[in-house]
């Protein structure tokens, strides 16, 4: 066991220890008198005194001591604890012993793996001591975390959560999911401390030697999350945020801590950027309530949907351990019982890869078998007079009750393919099968003969077996019936019964940007089928693809679903073929058919990965693989559909519905593997892709029994000759006898890793496009741009974190316009304009931000963009000084109208793009309240300037002659009208002996919109704006005001500074006064 560090100022007095191991900093000593030789004389006595002591007194056997080579001071960091010490009644503390020196190795071995290394970075013996010490008693609190965990005490974690909270100063809801020991290296020397994972944050604190390090990266800022290895670190967490790489070590659960940063970071990457993917999971729909179990629950029941191919309403419930009798090999194979709310599932783990999948629905009775027969086994009766007997499984008895108490009764669909063989073709299978059965005739009777051996229907077994028959194709006869149970949609369709024809009921006759798209394509989909050449199958594929549509109008309809459904109708009846598109777009291709095809681009940086790892020869040829990426795009949305012949490309899909996405993956290998020569020969990308067509144009199906009058168009003939065909069976085989090593597991981790990368590719592309059109329209350089931006996003998010109903986040759609990406309500808005404003001083900044936020809200949806927030700060940086009136002008006119509707927002937008651009004539004139309020507006400006004076002066001077202009004109209107109305008006504006300081101002502005509401009754009285401007350019003072120039660059720099000095906690208050103020 780790060991507080205490000094031992001796470390071999009286020849108590003897020393087994060491190296430059640390020793593994045994006490004398304890195992192998005794240690003679002394050793007796050593051993005598340790037994006469009481067990409060008694010394551990082993021990490990830390020192430095010019130190003569020990520190004494771990023992081996005999368990004979702890419970003297033991009767054989000879193997307590041995235990004793496993545990005490084992610590050693940890210290030489993960410390030993990392000691040669420093400078000093003291700052290696500190490391070692530091990290020593972060390993004890691991430990003392990991027992409290599990005696569900929550001491420690309160205890932890204090510290996260004074360290770090986030807001009181930010939800602290768990935290660990671990060393966080600054450059080339590692920091020792705490890493705290919370619900929007990764945060680390370390304080050593006096020194302070603290880190806080939000998790929809990292473009990198890996576990990685180097000579320093043997194991490591990389993070990537900023352009930084972060490194953590030395972690005591470094694949637990992964895991749960991983979840996190895909958390936050579907709440704040992915929505669609987000409200497909309720379960983690609170970012308040997220909990390290709630993480691995979460996880656990992926993994466990991902690999049985279900309902993604299903969620894992319990795990037993047991063996499975398997009939056909009579034998039982090792495995686990999943169970989940509608399905008992067993997977084996002794490497026969069999597993099986039992609904509820089709489970008839339950037998629990007592002991003296069975070895605590159950048996699961289920619908075809089928059995499964489980045993060795711990809780028999509840497992059965539990599974008794969740069986349905509705039957599943019924094949009308007989499940019998004859005993004629069984021998005959037998005498002619060869090392691949070719003839579609044999290959039914094989799939027959596997059916009566394995099963069939939902509760078949999957074996090594089953994968064999599919890589050498699927009977036209069994194809949709076996795509429906290797999916899952088997499952889905016995679910929902009546759901598909409900659809198709609702969705008739709509009209949507959808249903255009999909009669546009219609007749573009395997137009050479016959199936296709008659209204009977373009309308069952309009309705397939409506009715899905209607069903999911986040994804509508895209692009290459009219090809993948035209092929799934050739192969199944209606509703199948709904429902298997159902299981590809939501389960086994998340992500692939929306408008930014993420999934399709995740998948692409997989593969990726794979040629730089399988086929090295062609990676040093074509260093750029972004080649491979553009051409393998239609591989991975169509399932090569749309590159070989329809007959060649159904054995693709075939092996798709087995295996999912690592099919696509070995086949792309395999095809750039088979054309490797010709590739690297090649000279532009133009002739690699001339070489793959016609690798791709060249490969045949010799089982197919379609015509050739069916198959897609090839090349010439001459061009064909030029090229050796290839029988797509064996072109697939030789994909799964190469690349068939590739596990699911590591496929999907490397697709949660490029997921990342992704997303945050796609949003530095749209920050692009932003800047690059808001450029056009503002002065602001590029770069001023791109900080502004990322201000602006900053805030965005702030606004996001702690709670699931912040209209910016309820409105936020990827699929929108750049533009419209990220937005601001007032909150969000008012603040971060109150750190870039250029008037520093100025007061009365909350309602200057309101009247901003209205005039640039055009379409008044309470949201600003990123485009009207740089219009804004542009008009006041760089703008003219009548412009910059103007839009001070336009601040105090009547807010525009409501809310308007999509058409006529695109009529407005149509108007403005036809009308000729805002002059100062066609302003509105300001009515009496709205100047009062505009003068005060100004007053407000120029507080604490170093000319505020001259310029409450030049303010006043301004009043009085408007009004006295005013008053003037109404005389030449009505020579009879008396002026003691308009001498009363202007008694409620400040004159220009009265305006001497801020204060003055204010109260006499308070007191004219008293007044001016009283006279407003009696006189009506308004300006324009040329004569505010004409007034107002007779004030030097007030002119050079707004024509100071102001650098953006300085409030930027402010703005960045406040933000990393002042603490989270600070900004929500802020948040909250805003809104306090606001009510």
């Amino acid at each position: 066991m780790w060991l507080k560090p205490e000094e031992i100022l001796l470390k071999n007095a009286f020849k108590l220890w003897v020393t087994e191991k060491d190296n430059e900093y640390f020793v593994l000593q045994r006490r004398r008198g304890y195992g192998e030789g005794g240690g003679g004389l002394t050793g007796l006595l050593v051993g005598t005194l340790d037994t006469v002591l009481d067990s409060t007194s008694k010394v551990a056997p082993f021990r490990i001591l830390h020192h430095t080579p010019d130190s003569q001071v020990y520190w004494s960091i771990a023992c081996g604890m005999s368990l004979f010490l702890l419970s003297p009644l033991l009767p054989h503390p000879i193997k307590a012993d041995s235990a004793t020196k496993e545990e005490i190795v084992e610590h050693w071995e940890w210290l030489q793996q993960n410390i030993m290394r990392t000691l040669s970075v420093f400078d000093s013996s003291d700052d290696i001591t500190s490391f070692v010490q530091g990290k020593i008693r972060g390993l004890i609190a691991e430990e003392g975390k990991v027992s409290l965990v599990l005696e569900d005490d929550p001491e420690k974690f309160r205890e932890a959560l204090l510290r996260f909270e004074k360290w770090f100063e986030l807001p009181q809801k930010e939800k602290l999911v768990t935290y660990y020991s671990c060393s966080y290296w600054k450059g080339r020397v590692p920091c020792q401390g705490w890493l705290y994972l919370s619900t929007n944050f990764l945060c680390f604190y370390s304080y050593l030697l006096g020194a302070e390090v603290k880190l806080v990266i939000s998790w929809d800022e990292i473009w990198r999350l890996e576990k990685t290895s180097n000579v320093i670190l043997t194991e490591s967490i990389h993070v990537q945020a900023h352009g930084e790489d972060h490194y953590f070590s030395m972690l005591l659960h470094l694949n637990e801590t992964f895991l749960i940063m991983e979840q996190l970071a895909d958390y936050s990457i579907k709440r704040l950027f992915d929505k669609e993917s987000f409200q497909r999971e309720p379960a983690l729909s609170d970012p308040l309530q997220i909990t390290k179990r709630g993480l691995e629950t979460n996880a656990r029941s992926e993994q466990f949907r991902a690999f049985f191919r279900l309902p993604k309403e299903e969620n894992l419930l319990e795990v037993h351990e047991s063996f499975l009798w398997v009939p056909f090999s009579h034998y039982n194979t090792l495995g686990k019982i999943c169970l989940s709310e509608n399905y008992l599932c067993f997977a084996s783990q002794d490497g026969s890869q069999c597993h099986v999948i039992i609904p509820m629905r089709e489970v008839q009775c339950i037998k629990a078998h007592t002991p003296a027969l069975l070895s605590r086994a159950l048996t699961v009766c289920v619908r075809g007079k089928r059995a499964l007997r489980f045993s060795e499984v711990r809780d028999y008895e509840r497992l059965a009750n539990t599974i008794r108490s969740r069986c349905g009764i509705t039957a599943s669909p019924l094949h009308s393919a007989s499940t019998e063989v004859t005993h004629f073709y069984y021998c005959v299978f037998l005498s002619l099968q060869g090392p691949c059965v070719t003839n579609p005739f044999f290959s039914i009777i094989s799939w027959n003969i596997h059916f009566s051996e394995y099963g069939r229907g939902t509760s078949m077994f999957f074996t090594k077996k089953t994968r064999d028959l599919i890589v050498r194709g699927v009977p036209e006869a069994l194809r949709g019936e076996l795509w429906m149970l290797f999916s899952g949609a088997v499952n889905d369709m016995a679910t929902h019964p009546g759901y598909y024809t409900e659809l198709v009921e609702q969705s008739l006759g709509t009209s949507t940007l959808a249903t255009d798209e999909i009669e546009r394509d219609l007749h573009r989909s395997l137009p050479e089928h016959p199936a296709f050449q008659s209204d009977t199958g373009i309308s069952a594929l309009r309705r397939v693809l409506t009715a899905y549509a209607y069903r999911n109008p986040k994804i509508g309809y895209c692009q290459a679903m009219n090809i993948l459904t035209s092929v799934l109708l050739l192969y199944a009846k209606e509703e199948e073929a709904f429902w298997l598109l159902v299981a590809v777009c939501e389960r086994m291709l998340p992500d692939y058919f929306n408008r930014r095809i993420i999934g399709a681009l995740v998948d692409q940086a997989v593969f990726e990965e794979l040629i730089r790892e399988q086929l090295p020869q062609l990676v040093e040829h074509m260093t750029d693989l972004s080649f491979f990426s553009s051409v393998s795009l239609s591989w991975f949305l169509t399932l090569f559909i749309s590159v070989l012949p329809i007959e060649s490309a159904v054995n693709v899909v075939d092996c798709f519905f087995y295996d999912g996405i690592k099919a696509i993956l070995q086949l792309g290998l395999a095809v750039l593997d088979y054309n490797m020569e010709a590739l690297i020969s090649c000279h532009d990308d133009a002739e690699a892709v001339t070489i793959l067509n016609k690798f791709f144009d060249s490969v045949t199906n010799k089982d197919s029994p379609l015509p050739p009058t069916v198959q897609q168009a090839s090349v010439g003939n001459n061009d064909k000759a030029s090229h050796v065909s290839v029988d797509i069976s064996e072109l697939i085989r030789e994909a799964y006898e190469k690349y068939g090593t590739i596990r699911s597991e590591e496929v999907e981790s490397s697709r949660k890793r490029n997921k990342l990368y992704v997303i945050q590719t796609l949003e530095d592309t749209t920050k692009q496009n932003v800047i690059r059109v808001v450029s056009q329209e503002v002065k602001f350089s590029a770069s001023h741009l791109d900080e502004l931006y990322y201000l602006f996003k900053r805030q965005h998010f702030l606004s996001c974190y702690w709670t699931m109903n912040s209209p910016v986040l309820l409105h936020h759609d990827p699929s929108l316009a750049y533009l419209e990406q990220y937005q601001l309500g007032f909150q969000q808005f008012s603040m971060l304009f109150s750190l870039l404003e250029p008037w520093t001083l100025c007061t009365g900044k909350s309602n200057l931000s309101l009247w901003v936020f209205r005039l640039i809200d055009e379409n008044q949806d309470g949201l600003v963009n990123f485009r009207e927030f740089c219009y804004a700060l542009d008009t006041l940086y760089s703008g003219s000084f009548t412009n910059k009136l103007k839009f001070l002008f336009k601040l105090h006119l009547p807010p525009g109208r409501g809310k308007v509707d999509l058409q006529a927002y695109l009529k407005q937008w149509q108007d403005e793009i036809l009308k000729k651009e805002e002059t100062i004539k066609d302003l509105p004139r300001i009515n009496q309240t709205q100047f009062i309020q505009f003068s005060k507006t100004l007053y407000n400006l120029f507080h604490g300037d170093p000319e505020e004076e001259a310029l409450y002066r030049a303010v006043a001077h301004v009043t009085s002659l408007l009004l006295r202009m005013e008053e003037v004109g109404r005389r030449l209107q009505e020579p009879s009208s008396p002026t003691k109305p308009a001498t009363a008006t202007r008694e409620g504006l400040p004159s220009e002996e009265a305006v001497t300081s801020p204060e003055s101002s204010d109260a006499s502005s308070t007191h004219s919109g008293q007044d001016a509401g009283s006279s407003l009754s009696e006189v009506e009285w308004s300006f324009s704006f040329e004569q505010v401007l004409a007034s107002l350019l007779n004030e030097p003072a007030i002119v050079s005001f707004f024509e100071r120039p102001t650098l953006i660059q300085t409030r930027l720099d402010q703005a960045k500074e406040i933000r990393q000095n002042t603490s989270f906690l600070d900004f929500y208050s802020a948040h909250a006064e805003i809104k306090i103020h606001e009510e």
